[in-house]
């Protein structure tokens, strides 16, 4: 295996798009704007770069951004007076980039209209994308490992960036099933220079059996999630101590808990590659001394509590940094249980093709939805979920790789319908997003109905 990165795509476009990028860098050396998607996601990528930009001598600063916002983009751009970076996000919106008078490197992996061919770009603007090099960017790469991969391109030494490249990739859930394609290339590449260590073990967080079984949301165990007074007695029923630590479990022990656990998820209907991500590989950072999968739900935990920064301070060694995160968690998983007990307790809304409801916690709908698509609801049609943005309704989409080789494609269901009613969206063929005036939800969801059922027509659903 190389140990750069020239060889691992054999597209020229690979190579193209990222010289182009590492050159305009270079040429600029300064004051970079870092704009972020507030996702674990983004807030990995951002801390990817701004270690990459830290170690050049430039000093970065970096702006999130909540969902897709268009006009908050041009606004940044317009009061920006100097070179901007943009990461898992803004590859839509490529006609902002050339009128601003300094050089724009934008870096996503998100699907945009037209791909695999981009718009011609003027030199002070590059595209990085592994849309354009035959890479699934749903699947195979991640923005986070985007921007580790564009990091070593520029230094080998930022190799050195896997965990922020690890822990954004599982918070996008590219790792569900085990890392393919680039991604596992990216990860053979940090195990064997030492920067990760892969294991296997039960996907359970806490510290002791009871609470971690209690706060499980990935997996999300109907009748024993967010429920301790149904917990202690399934584990005693086991002979398992609930008191006792999560390290205790001797290999009969975890045997027996992992069988208990994967029938309940059979039971509830989970589709098979979800039943499978009770157990699966994990990957311990020696640098930091935690699991990547952790340190993803911390960044994701801050991105949603509205503290992406610092989120990304995590990544520049703030130790303040370390104990938000911690708290942040704590509250992240407490909110996701309570939403995930209300999709169990009460159901969703139903039309032809897919499925929807609307959730309080504005900040927290995307991993709702995601879970909920894979643990609670029917399999068979994507679910939507709406949040109110206080003048506009944010939408989340979700639905499965299954899902996908039937015909699903939420990235044009979704950026279709939210056009046809003044609203924009996009993302993937599996996630998307959106955003619509308020007073437009039905109609949206009645064009967004239609198009699904024709993408989905082996589902019944009326074309």
């Amino acid at each position: 295996m190389p140990s750069g990165p020239d060889g691992f795509v054999a597209n020229p476009a690979y190579g193209r798009e990222f010289t182009k990028a590492r050159e305009l860098l270079l040429a600029h050396p300064g004051r970079w704007r870092v704009v972020y998607h507030y996702d674990g996601d983004g807030i990995a990528s951002a801390s990817s770069l701004l270690r990459m930009l830290e170690r050049l001598g430039y000093p970065p600063y970096a702006t999130p951004l909540q969902g897709v916002e268009r006009e908050k983009m041009r606004s940044l751009l317009e009061g920006t007076h100097g070179p901007v970076l943009v990461v898992d996000t803004g590859a839509s919106w490529l006609d902002l980039y050339p009128p601003h008078h300094h050089p724009v490197i934008v870096l996503d992996h998100h699907q945009y209209e037209g791909a695999p061919n981009p718009p011609k770009l003027p030199d002070h603007v590059a595209l990085v994308t592994p849309v354009d090099w035959g890479v699934d960017g749903m699947r195979e790469m991640c923005a986070a490992t985007l921007s580790w991969l564009f990091s070593v391109f520029l230094d080998p030494i930022n190799w050195d960036n896997a965990p922020w490249g690890l822990s954004g990739a599982i918070a996008d859930r590219q790792h569900v099933g085990g890392f393919s394609g680039l991604n596992a290339t990216l990860v053979d590449e940090a195990v064997r220079r030492s920067l990760v260590q892969k294991r296997s073990g039960l996907a359970l967080f806490g510290p002791t059996l009871g609470e971690a079984v209690v706060r499980s949301i990935d997996p999300y165990v109907k009748g024993l999630s967010g429920r301790p007074e149904a917990v202690a007695p399934f584990l005693q029923k086991l002979g398992l101590d609930p008191k006792h630590g999560t390290d205790s479990l001797d290999a009969d022990g975890e045997k027996h808990l992992h069988q208990a656990l994967l029938t309940r998820l059979v039971q509830q209907g989970v589709r098979p590659e979800f039943c499978e991500t009770l157990r699966r590989e994990r990957y311990l950072l020696p640098s930091l001394g935690v699991d990547a999968e952790e340190l993803s739900n911390w960044q994701n935990a801050l991105g949603r509590a509205s503290a992406p920064g610092t989120g990304v301070a995590l990544a520049l060694g703030d130790p303040s940094a370390w104990e938000a995160g911690r708290a942040a968690e704590i509250a992240w998983r407490t909110t996701i249980l309570g939403g995930m007990r209300r999709v169990e307790d009460g159901g969703v809304n139903s039309l032809d093709a897919l499925q929807w409801f609307e959730s309080a916690e504005t900040t927290y709908a995307g991993t709702q939805a995601g879970l909920a698509m894979n643990y609670l609801v029917d399999p068979t049609r994507p679910l939507i979920v709406f949040s109110n943005g206080g003048t506009v309704w944010k939408i989340s989409g979700r639905g499965t790789t299954w899902l996908v080789s039937q015909g699903l494609d939420l990235a044009v269901a979704l950026r279709d319908a939210a056009k046809s009613v003044g609203g924009e969206g996009g993302g993937h063929k599996v996630a998307s997003g959106a955003t619509i005036p308020l007073d437009a939800r039905d109609r949206f969801l009645a064009h967004a109905d239609h198009t699904i059922a024709r993408q989905l027509p082996r589902q019944g659903a009326s074309a």
